[in-house]
């Protein structure tokens, strides 16, 4: 830290020129100094998106007297670089929105990158230097996701949809069947903590659980683990299958014609991944020509987070065997401060030289 003295000094100069410009001091709570104005020895936490005050005094909490806390987007180009070039770890969420194309260069002295997000598949690895650590916010939203999966797998199962809206109509079928969740399979295709949080309570419910992960092993009672290669045997077994896995290269389409094909015919298929997993045409066509088939979607292949709209290429909401939600399965009350405190938890154990969670590999994006 010493040796970046000189650069912290002169974001000093910058951020006392700027409030001064406004009329306060409104950086000063941000950096604290000794001596006439050298940066205490702190670790520097740059925080990259927009944080409202309640919830950076939650964070200032969370470092303590250990790391320095800055917020980007408080800041004019000057100081933004400046901060940049002295950041030794970024908290962000959606890192190309928040860091411009020229920003990443400045990266030079920062050791991690730590998302909010439990998915990497937006960073901009190779703009990133190769040194960087980068880690997802693994888990942080496994829980209520778990939810939303058995709530999409119960409404369709018990077609609450279908009969909702013949009840509109003036039809009321008593007779109309509904399947009983009690002895289905359950495929959940990653089985990390969203998967893992998911079988448990599938289990609750009597059914049995067909799960694949990268190694083939895992610590929870199920009824079989395997990895892709075993796909095919999970898909043709099962009457409900989750896709909970990160998007890599590995698993970008890796559903389509042909892996719709080995499912049963009145199979259930949920996703609450990432939707570039699932090919699109083949789902829609899948759907349209298996009546019986059904799918709960919570991710979709455009939507805002990335494109900055939401549109569909086919027709899905045409369709009576389709349950859509707007990629919203992790949005619980409390959810935002339970993630972050997980996500700077990780940083914490960062900057004490603990091992951290998360360690995303680039080899599988790049």
């Amino acid at each position: 830290m010493t040796a970046n003295r000189h650069s912290l000094r002169q974001i000093v100069d910058i951020s006392r020129a700027y409030a001064t410009f406004k009329g306060e001091i409104t950086l000063t709570k941000e950096l604290k100094y000794e001596n006439e104005g050298l940066l205490m020895d702190r670790h520097r936490v740059v925080v990259t998106y927009k944080v409202r005050e309640e919830r950076r005094e939650f964070l200032k909490k969370i470092t303590g007297d250990i790391a320095e806390l800055s917020f980007l987007s408080d800041m004019p180009t000057g100081l933004r670089e400046q901060s940049l070039v002295g950041a030794e770890v970024l908290l962000t969420w959606n890192l190309p929105k928040e860091v411009g194309p020229s920003e990443l260069s400045l990266l030079q002295n920062t050791r991690l990158v730590q998302l909010l997000s439990a998915g990497a598949d937006h960073v901009p690895f190779t703009n990133l230097p190769a040194k960087i650590t980068i880690a997802s916010n693994v888990g942080a939203y496994a829980e209520p996701m778990a939810e939303h999966i058995l709530a999409l797998v119960l409404a369709l199962s018990k077609n609450l949809v279908r009969e909702h809206q013949n009840l509109g109509k003036g039809t009321f079928n008593q007779s109309s069947l509904n399947r009983w969740v009690r002895g289905m399979s359950c495929g959940i295709i990653g089985f990390g903590g969203i998967g893992r949080a998911a079988a448990r309570l599938m289990q609750g419910l009597g059914m049995r659980i067909l799960a694949l992960n990268t190694s083939g092993r895992t610590g929870e009672h199920v009824d079989f683990i395997g990895t892709l290669m075993d796909l095919h045997y999970i898909l043709s077994e099962a009457d409900v299958v989750v896709i909970s896995i990160p998007l890599t290269k590995a698993t970008r389409g890796l559903i389509g014609k042909r892996e719709l094909e080995w499912m049963k015919n009145d199979a259930m298929l949920i996703n609450v991944a990432r939707a570039d997993i699932i090919n699109e045409a083949a789902l829609y066509y899948h759907l349209a020509s298996h009546p019986d088939f059904k799918a709960g979607i919570d991710a979709w292949w455009i939507e805002p987070y990335t494109y900055g709209e939401f549109k569909t290429a086919f027709p899905f909401f045409t369709l009576p065997n389709v349950i859509g939600s707007p990629h919203n399965s992790a949005i619980v009350s409390g959810i935002h401060e339970e993630s972050t405190r997980q996500a700077m938890d990780n940083v914490m154990r960062f900057l004490r030289g603990d091992k951290i969670i998360g360690v995303v590999r680039r080899e599988d994006y790049i």
